[in-house]
């Protein structure tokens, strides 16, 4: 048993479970990316480039520190792996960043619509509403700056303009959960926007009171 094997065998899990739901793309494709911050340590485990995610394994996890020198792996860290590491520089409650290629929010991504606040668990798990990331070519440093861009807005899910979306958790299930619950809210909202009708959305003093709750838990969590 390796150091990290525990976080890569849970990120293997959670990289099938999206791929088998369609959250990549395609089943058969490897596009997007999965890491978790290691611990206090300045290291992260990543998925690899161009990897099946049905075909992966605890030893296709790539280990790397903020240089993007190995540690563990044989194989190339994802391209995204920049990303993901000013993710962690600037955040520091987040230890898990997955990027997805799900439908409902790359068609939000392609018209470049952020979704409001449209319902109590979603603003009370992901915040007061989701951001568009202006486009930028993928594993590009412009795209991880404009990543860092919309990241003090404290929220945990993004819309990639062109591209795709960004979840990110204080843990690895955190950040799965958050996947789900922002293609959740993207198709109800784009089924939402093609009726034409009002779109109604949270009333700014009940956003309010749910970031309260959401505070208190958070320093709950922390004791």
């Amino acid at each position: 048993m390796g150091q990290f094997d525990k976080d890569k065998q849970a990120i293997v899990e959670c990289a099938r479970w999206l791929s088998e739901h369609g959250y990549f793309g395609c089943v058969r494709g490897s596009g997007g990316n999965i890491s978790v911050k290691l611990s206090a340590q300045n290291i992260m485990a990543i998925t690899p480039s161009r990897r099946p995610y049905q075909e992966m394994t605890l030893d296709d996890i790539c280990v790397v520190d903020d240089q993007l020198t190995s540690i563990e792996g044989r194989l190339t860290p994802s391209v995204e792996a920049t990303l993901h590491l000013s993710v962690y520089e600037n955040r520091p409650d987040v230890y898990a960043v997955i990027h997805t290629h799900p439908v409902f929010a790359g068609i939000l991504s392609i018209i470049n619509k952020p979704i409001p606040a449209l319902f109590d668990e979603i603003t009370f798990e992901i915040g007061d509403g989701v951001d568009v990331v202006p486009y930028a070519i993928s594993g590009s440093t412009d795209l991880a700056q404009n990543v860092v861009s919309k990241l003090d807005n404290e929220c945990y899910c993004y819309i990639l303009q062109n591209h795709g979306a960004l979840s990110l958790g204080k843990d690895l299930d955190q950040a799965w959960k958050n996947a789900e619950l922002l293609e959740k809210v993207a198709q109800i909202y784009y089924y939402a926007l093609a009726t034409g009708k009002k779109i109604t959305t949270l009333p700014q003093d009940a956003v309010e009171q749910i970031y309260k709750m959401r505070e208190s838990k958070q320093q709950q969590d922390r004791i």
